[in-house]
């Protein structure tokens, strides 16, 4: 996945950046897990690899999003930040609300039977959701801010 970012973004820090959204995401589906039967199995498994999915999808229009404003409209790093996190909050919240609101009764539902496999893998994802979202409308912009030397983009 490293290796598809960097051919798409050209840069090793943005794909990194990105990247950084899966150990947001997989704190929420290690708590999701815990909340459940603590067991992993193939469903949390499947659970993970949908999680970390949708945590990408959103890393990479939150940084795609603030690279174009910072290289084409050329803004400083922060307001380039700053604009662009407030541009892509509804996106993201919404990406990450729908599929929660979704997936939410089945997580209700863990326990009742027949739910041994769907319920697992929903609480993975609703969990991982909750902390992917949360933490990267705060995190990803902290470390672009750091990572990015101040000012406008160089032209030349």
């Amino acid at each position: 996945i490293f290796l598809i970012l960097l051919s798409a973004f050209e840069s090793a820090r943005d794909a990194g950046i990105i990247m950084l959204n899966l150990p947001l995401a997989l704190i929420g589906g290690v708590a999701g897990v815990f909340l459940g039967d603590g067991i992993l199995s193939i469903a949390t498994l499947i659970g993970f690899i949908a999680l970390f999915g949708i945590a990408t999808r959103n890393g990479i229009m939150l940084v795609s999003h603030i690279r174009r404003l910072h290289a084409v409209a050329g803004t400083d790093t922060h307001a380039a930040v700053v604009q662009g996190s407030l541009d892509r909050l509804a996106p993201i919240v919404m990406t990450a609300l729908s599929t929660g609101l979704a997936l939410l009764p089945v997580a209700a539902g863990f326990g009742a039977p027949g739910s041994e496999i769907l319920a697992p893998l929903a609480l993975v994802i609703v969990c991982g959701l909750l902390s992917s979202t949360a933490l990267n409308m705060f995190v990803v912009p902290a470390v672009i801010v750091a990572t990015t030397p101040a000012g406008p983009p160089s032209r030349g």
